[in-house]
């Protein structure tokens, strides 16, 4: 290690395209280079590695290749390929704008290895693409034998995500970490490859959770602090209510028990999975926040922490004085209310993009 703290953050759609905008060239760019401001801001004395979603870039390469009928539109792994290098080549030269000059940047590209008989391919759920109208929808699952489901007022193409067993170049992150690199790796939540039936490596039809493979590379590569930055100040409970909380601090055994079902599948639960998974893995902890408040997630001092010091829920009421619920009497670094899962069974936990549900990335 290089620095005094090993980070890795997994950079939400946020980073590279906002809700309605247009899937353009200029608009990612104009993105990323906000993110990799406040990317920059946390590098100095860290290793740090960036991972970051693709759900809107690799559904539209699907919707291109689509358009050329000559040939066979290409496989989900090969363009998950082709994603990591574009996005990764916008990140990489924004933060090499940013960074002093002897502090190199490097791109790799990664292979998540996943179960060829993981269940989920089965049943596709993660989104990718543009969203559509409902007959828009019906008519390319007719064309083209794509699936469909709801997001917020629109249907978008949904393809299987099998939980990633092993990040593939590990070795090759930790010789650059150790060169004092900054690594973006893993994008897309890795190109997805499995063992065929000789033990070779082959791609297959999929796109791998982002949030899912950013933990586990976080927990290969005993990071300090696994960082997932996005378009909210953190999780939310009672969210769009008058009793609305921001969750401070959760341990790992906590949260999810009680109130997983409250998330949506294709935003954030799967951050707070993976969160609560790090956390109770590696005893460390994980943050979800905006990435406009990266120092103080990085920190601890901001977001929602995941951590396994943390006793039970911890809110935070916005604009008042909090209240504090159930038995426990204890204390926490930060003012708020402790919410004991024995005792609250009705709280409900949701995001804060008001806009409507995240991007499926």
């Amino acid at each position: 290690m290089i620095g005094t703290q090993r980070v890795v953050v997994a950079l939400g759609g946020n980073a590279l395209l906002r809700r309605g905008e247009p899937m353009t060239s200029e608009n990612q760019r104009a993105n990323v280079a906000v993110a990799c401001e406040r990317l920059a801001a946390v590098t100095a004395g860290r290793d740090v590695v960036v991972s970051h979603g693709n759900g809107p870039q690799i559904g539209l390469l699907a919707l291109e290749g689509a358009a050329y009928t000559p040939v066979p539109v290409y496989p989900l792994d090969v363009l998950g390929a082709e994603t990591q290098g574009m996005i990764g080549y916008l990140i990489e030269q924004e933060l090499r704008n940013r960074l002093p000059g002897e502090r190199p940047v490097a791109t790799l590209l990664t292979m998540v290895e996943v179960d060829p008989a993981d269940p989920a391919f089965g049943d596709p759920g993660k989104p990718i693409g543009p969203g559509y109208s409902g007959p828009e929808a019906a008519d390319l699952a007719r064309d083209r034998g794509w699936s469909f489901k709801q997001d917020g007022d629109r249907q978008r193409r949904v393809v299987s995500s099998p939980a990633p067993r092993r990040v593939l170049g590990v070795e090759q992150i930790s010789l650059l970490l150790d060169a004092g690199c900054v690594v973006v790796c893993a994008g897309g939540g890795g190109i997805p490859t499995a063992r065929d039936a000789d033990g070779r490596l082959v791609g297959v039809e999929a796109v791998i959770d982002k949030d899912h493979a950013s933990g586990l590379l976080a927990r290969v590569l005993e990071a300090d602090v696994l960082v997932m930055a996005t378009d909210t100040a953190g999780v939310y409970l009672d969210f769009g209510t008058a009793d609305q909380r921001l969750v401070t601090a959760a341990h790992p055994d906590a949260l999810l028990p009680a109130h997983a079902g409250q998330f949506a599948a294709g935003s954030m639960l799967p951050k707070v999975t993976a969160a609560c998974d790090f956390a109770r893995a590696t005893g460390r902890p994980a943050v979800i926040g905006a990435l406009a408040d990266i120092e103080g997630l990085v920190a601890g001092t901001a977001g929602t922490s995941i951590r396994v010091d943390a006793d039970g829920v911890v809110t935070a009421a916005e604009g008042r004085t909090g209240t504090r619920i159930g038995t426990d009497t204890g204390t926490d670094t930060r003012a708020g209310t402790r919410t004991r899962t024995d005792t609250d069974t009705d709280d409900a936990i949701g995001t804060a993009a008001a806009a409507g549900p995240a991007k499926g990335i």
